[in-house]
C-alpha cells in the first residue's frame, strides 16, 4: 500500500453544517483544524465542493463569500475582492493558471456536510494531475 493510500485510510472528518443550511450556489466558511475552508453547495442538490478560503490575490480569507458560477463548463467561484475565478474542483485560478488554492475532500452524510481534516489536494502549476498532501494542522 502506498503512503498516500495509507494516509487516506485514516480519515478524520469535521462536521460543517446541515446541507439545507447552505443556500444553493453559495458558500460558507468553516474551520478545519487550523485552516479556514470555503464549502460551496452547487445547485439545489447535494453536490458540495470545498477549497481554501484564503484568496492569494487580496491576501484575505474571503472566497466563501464569492459568486458561484460556471466558466466553460467548469464550476467556479469569483473572489469578492478582485474577482479572480477559482475552479471549485481543482483549485486552479482560471485567470492565472500559475496560482491555485487547496481543495478539500467533502461529503454529505445523512444530510450533514463534512470536510476531511487530514487530507488536502493541491493542483501544482504546470501539472494536470492532483497530488495528495497530508496537512500538518
Amino acid at each position: 500500500m502506498s503512503q498516500v493510500s495509507e494516509e487516506l485510510s485514516h480519515e478524520s472528518w469535521t462536521t460543517v453544517c446541515a446541507l439545507d443550511e447552505i443556500v444553493a450556489d453559495t458558500g460558507v466558511c468553516c474551520l478545519v483544524g487550523q485552516k479556514q475552508v470555503a464549502v460551496f453547495r452547487v445547485g439545489d442538490g447535494d453536490r458540495v465542493l470545498a477549497i481554501g478560503n484564503y484568496d492569494p490575490f487580496s491576501k484575505a480569507n474571503v472566497l466563501s463569500r464569492g459568486i458561484v458560477g460556471d466558466r466553460a463548463g467548469r464550476v467556479k467561484v469569483a473572489s469578492p475582492i478582485f474577482k479572480q475565478s477559482f475552479c471549485l474542483e481543482t483549485g486552479e485560478c482560471l485567470d492565472d493558471p500559475g496560482v491555485s488554492v487547496p481543495t478539500f475532500d467533502v461529503r454529505v452524510r445523512d444530510g450533514i456536510v463534512e470536510v476531511q481534516e487530514s487530507n488536502t489536494r493541491t493542483l501544482r502549476s504546470g501539472n494536470t494531475t492532483l497530488l495528495s498532501e497530508v496537512s500538518s494542522a
